[in-house]
């Protein structure tokens, strides 16, 4: 299918172009990419009039536990470790595979109506999660959450490679990575087998990392170390490891973690709702680490709308650093997109509108109270911009979502499934 979207305001996040730039269009050609110029004026099956729109990439979640969506709101008076042995996981373990499915379309749902059009994921019931990705079409990149608390390690790493095998090559917009979920629920002979996991299929690893104090000194303990960096360094030297969370780290630990092929997933409004802390961005940034933007799942983060991720990321820096010249508005759109990609090693093929990539694309209405006027583009996106200013996605050439319509859906029965969900399961 051929799609032509006319005379956009184009922020394409692609280095070569400009920042912004006015009356553009984007022929799509199946899933890919395949002019932008202006008036283009080949033949296509449809026409999207841009006019007075902007066009901007799909935003790129890079931490989320996609079916966590029925857990909205349960945290309140919790720190992290007793919310989650004490509230969720005892509601975890009641899950069945068709509430992972219908928690997970909600997810996904929320996410298409919000302009995220990929999200990293670390979850288990994987197959449940992927089966709903592909009926919405969002990108997914996920994995079977391993960890070795129990006596289940070493079937959860069975698990996940069955799981790659199975769906590795069937399903572009669908790929993986090894999500260990921590070092304190994990050990030293177990670490070395899901990082040989990684080595094998060379795959990306996916770890929470120092979210909070407790945890920090969990791993201290566990691993008799001094400082939770000395693992990422023994276990993960030449790795690429995404790392939630990262709230925990002293300025030398930064500075150390910088040498290593690592990028930090920032997920401000979860870290802030679990009293875990700020994470020190700005100092990642003066020390060249590639800083993204996660939701975590919705239980800690309320929902998937990256664009109060954006906000909060900008304002927090600027707030405890007293520095208001902190985090410019494009630097924070590039965490939200393209850096987001390089983290997934997905930054050739999505994450900045360019010719050739996969066509991962939202279209942004701002005539609204809330946006006008627009004095200056990137900021207006940053602070003022929401997920209900998103109009239309398009994932892997695919029209997802127009003119605030979703396609092929029916969003009232999956609200229905998950209530009552969670009713039978709390």
């Amino acid at each position: 299918m051929k799609i032509l979207i006319k005379n956009a305001n184009l922020i394409s996040m692609d280095s070569i172009r400009e920042k912004f730039e006015e009356k553009i269009d984007i022929l799509i050609e199946d899933e890919k990419i395949k002019k932008i110029e202006r008036e283009i004026n080949d033949r296509v099956d449809k026409v999207i009039d841009a006019t007075n729109r902007i066009v901007m990439p799909g935003l790129i979640n890079t931490h989320a536990h996609v079916p966590m969506s029925i857990f909205r709101e349960t945290v309140d008076g919790y720190n992290l470790q007793d919310w989650l042995e004490k509230k969720i996981w005892p509601m975890e373990d009641k899950l069945t595979n068709e509430d992972i499915y219908n928690a997970s379309l909600l997810s996904f749902i929320e996410m298409v109506k919000t302009g995220t059009t990929t999200i990293n994921d670390m979850y288990f019931m994987t197959e449940d999660i992927i089966k709903a990705a592909k009926e919405i079409g969002i990108r997914l990149q996920t994995t079977r959450t391993l960890m070795s608390l129990g006596n289940d390690g070493e079937d959860r790493i069975i698990e996940l490679e069955d799981l790659i095998n199975k769906y590795k090559n069937t399903d572009e917009r669908i790929t993986f990575n090894i999500g260990i979920h921590g070092f304190y629920t994990s050990n030293d002979s177990y670490i070395p087998k899901c990082v040989e996991l990684a080595k094998k299929y060379e795959l990306p690893i996916h770890i929470h990392f120092c979210e909070n104090d407790k945890e920090v000194q969990d791993i201290k303990n566990g691993y008799n170390v001094k400082s939770p960096v000395e693992l990422i360094k023994k276990y993960f030297k030449g790795m690429h490891v995404i790392l939630a969370h990262s709230v925990v780290l002293e300025d030398e630990e930064i500075k150390e973690l910088a040498k290593e092929n690592i990028y930090v997933s920032h997920c401000p409004v979860s870290n802030l709702k679990l009293g875990c802390g700020i994470a020190k961005i700005s100092k990642m940034l003066d020390n060249e680490i590639t800083v993204t933007l996660g939701t975590d799942g919705q239980g800690s983060g309320s929902n998937l709308d990256l664009f109060e991720t954006m906000k909060y990321t900008a304002l927090l820096q600027k707030g405890i650093l007293r520095d208001s010249k902190q985090m410019p508005a494009y630097e924070v759109l590039k965490m939200a997109t393209i850096n987001g990609a390089k983290a997934l090693n997905l930054d050739d093929v999505t994450g900045s509108i360019t010719e050739g990539k996969l066509a991962d694309l939202i279209i942004l209405n701002l005539n609204d109270v809330l946006t006008m006027p627009t004095n200056q583009i990137f900021s207006q996106i940053v602070y003022n911009v929401k997920g209900t200013n998103v109009k239309t996605t398009i994932v892997h050439g695919n029209i997802l979502m127009e003119n605030r319509n979703l396609k092929n859906i029916n969003e009232e029965d999956i609200c229905k499934k998950c209530s009552s969900i969670i009713e039978r399961i709390k």
